[in-house]
């Protein structure tokens, strides 16, 4: 079993780089599948829902090449394949895959959807716009069964804002007969980034940023050359993070705007953000301010960073809330943060956190991706030695995360655990 094992209390400085958009990159590459040449997308992230995606690709006949951030995939000999199991339910974003084979194909057969567990996240809004747009669906021993003659464009009114929804939905439009109408789409800056792929490939999309879309149809689609957009999450957890342990930190490859709602909590708090054009600089932060947070759609305070933040609150003067209005489970990281002597406790949807606290050193384990990257930072600020269980969440999200922080000095190791002798060896 492999961990983090974190040496803490040591003071940050210097200058740490953000990878390219988690949630971006697992609509991207789904989305090439709608191509009739290769597609290179630079500047993806070289993480564990990446490399499963590209050997999902691979499955159905891709010839995929990935190196040094640079994905190039050749879709000209894919075949609808069905996709039941395997890969497909180690990630969440594998729907995508519904929507890209649809369009293209007019079939797919795809796994329910894996990934971190974050109470009830069902695809009801997926499935109602597939429908709408022709396709019959059906639930069938475990997997999503997609079928059409052809595909037509409608209006769709999505119930519930939803970034995957919009986005799958936007994948199976693009080359259907007609105009498609996507009412109270999802805003993230990832829908952005997408809708830019498609458009470079030769989709007409217009909308995409706002809460209308329209997408006109086209007969085909070819390949192109896109670059990824930074990530936001990632760039706000190092964010957080500078304001936890950091002596000044230069977070760059940022766009300020993405993260213009956690800026004013920090602000809030007590924390100086300086924004540049492509980078922001946060110096040491002292005497931090309780705060009230509650997380909202895009461009309100993320959910991705509600696990990050709240590790934050730990360290302000006073009674901070945090209410997540989004995922009703996504709190299993305070009782981990307990252990580590914070003062914390749950109540719905909402986290109530007494600080400051003195954080100590204990064996946790990262329930999610997010809860992961909090005890993370909570390692870095506890006084001894933490070790963090379960780090493949982690790891599906954060590159290169060990070496990341250990440039800015940070004492974290990636080790290897022999449990049956109950001894470690480092990698």
């Amino acid at each position: 079993m492999d961990v983090y094992k974190i040496n803490g209390q040591k003071r940050l400085q210097g200058t740490i780089k953000v990878s390219g958009a988690k949630n971006s990159a697992v609509a991207l590459i789904p989305a090439s599948i709608l191509a009739g040449s290769p597609v290179t997308i630079e500047g993806l992230p070289e993480i564990l829902d990446v490399w499963t995606l590209k050997e999902l690709l691979e499955e159905i006949g891709g010839d995929v090449s990935f190196e040094n951030g640079t994905m190039t995939i050749d879709p000209s000999k894919m075949q609808g394949m069905p996709l039941p199991n395997g890969n497909v339910k180690k990630l969440r974003a594998s729907y995508y895959l519904m929507g890209a084979m649809l369009g293209r194909f007019k079939k797919a057969v795809i796994g329910l959807p894996g990934g971190c567990f974050l109470g009830p996240r069902p695809i009801d809004q997926h499935i109602k716009g597939f429908e709408a747009l022709g396709a019959k669906v059906t639930n069938e021993h475990g997997a999503i069964y997609l079928r059409a003659d052809e595909l037509r464009g409608a209006k769709i009114y999505l119930d519930v804002v939803s970034v995957g929804a919009t986005i799958n939905i936007m994948l199976a439009a693009v080359m259907a007969k007609g105009q498609t109408t996507i009412e109270n789409a999802a805003k993230e800056p990832e829908i952005i980034d997408v809708a830019t792929l498609l458009t470079n490939m030769g989709a007409k999309i217009k909308g995409a940023g706002t809460n209308i879309i329209r997408i006109d149809g086209v007969e085909e689609l070819h390949g192109t050359n896109h670059t990824i957009i930074p990530d936001r999450i990632e760039a706000g957890t190092f964010m957080i993070m500078a304001a936890a342990a950091g002596d000044g930190v230069t977070i760059d490859n940022v766009i300020p705007f993405h993260v213009e709602a956690l800026t004013a909590k920090l602000r809030e708090m007590g924390v100086k953000v300086e924004e540049n054009e492509e980078s922001i600089f946060i110096p040491k932060s002292v005497n931090l301010n309780a705060v009230d947070v509650k997380t909202l759609v895009y461009p309100g305070f993320p959910t991705d960073l509600q696990q990050p933040f709240s590790l934050l609150m730990t360290q302000a003067t006073g009674s901070s809330v945090i209410t997540d209005t989004i995922y009703s489970a996504r709190f299993k990281h305070i009782d981990e943060l307990r252990r580590m002597n914070a003062s914390a406790r749950v109540e719905g949807r909402t986290a109530i956190i007494a600080g400051p606290t003195h954080l100590q050193a204990a064996s946790v384990r990262a329930s999610d991706l997010r809860a992961g990257a909090a005890l993370v930072l909570a390692g870095l600020i506890a006084e001894g030695e933490t070790e963090i269980r379960d780090i493949s969440h982690i790891e599906r999200g954060y590159s290169d995360l060990v070496e990341k922080l250990s440039g800015l000095g940070a004492d974290i190791r990636r080790v290897s655990i022999e449990v049956a002798q109950g001894s470690t060896k480092e990698d």
